[in-house]
């Protein structure tokens, strides 16, 4: 679910990070181009680093405030204290709307203190913005495994998979739900 900028994956090094960089004409891919190449990447190590990618740009808010009010509000949430945390993030989801990692952290901070009905609702806030935001589905997985919801947590990693295809979580979570559906032997 949530992600701060020091919990991503080290830079790509060498001449395979600076080849991931560009496009082939030089230009930087776009954020479509960079889900296009995460769903088609060859290994676990080329998907981490362009899903490191997609993770920075998720964090890039376009305004110094709202920056500072997420550094603030990672800092607060690694505290434990989620009451000062989800101050934070209600001005962030005030001022930048369209923002959706704010809306993100807030479901996460929400799920941490199991209120999943909140959690929900901005996890749903987030999918309306960026519908490939692998971590709110997950964070969807979750609560809907939490909830005894089996069928639809099992199609949501699924989901996940067709976007994030080397996320070890969710073809964890994809294997234990399909096993689990099998029931036990006789």
């Amino acid at each position: 679910m949530l992600q701060h900028p020091e919990d991503l994956p080290a830079e790509p090094e060498g001449e395979q990070g600076k080849a991931d960089a560009q496009k082939k004409d030089g230009r930087e891919p776009g954020i479509n181009d960079l889900y296009a190449e995460l769903a088609e990447a060859k290994d676990d190590s080329a998907a981490a680093r362009i899903a490191r990618r997609i993770q920075i740009n998720w964090l890039e808010s376009g305004s110094d405030t709202v920056d500072l009010l997420m550094a603030r509000s990672a800092q607060a949430l690694k505290a434990g204290d989620y009451g000062l945390t989800l101050d934070l993030l209600d001005v962030v989801v005030s001022l930048a709307p369209g923002y959706a990692e704010g809306w993100n952290r807030r479901a996460t901070v929400y799920y941490l203190q199991e209120d999943f009905g909140r959690s929900l609702v901005d996890i749903e806030r987030t999918l309306a913005i960026e519908p490939r935001h692998w971590g709110a589905l997950s964070g969807l997985g979750m609560i809907q495994r939490r909830l005894g919801e089996k069928d639809r947590a099992l199609a949501t990693f699924r989901q996940i998979l067709k976007i994030h295809p080397a996320l070890s979580n969710a073809r964890e979570a994809v294997e234990a739900l399909e096993k689990g559906s099998e029931g036990e032997p006789i």
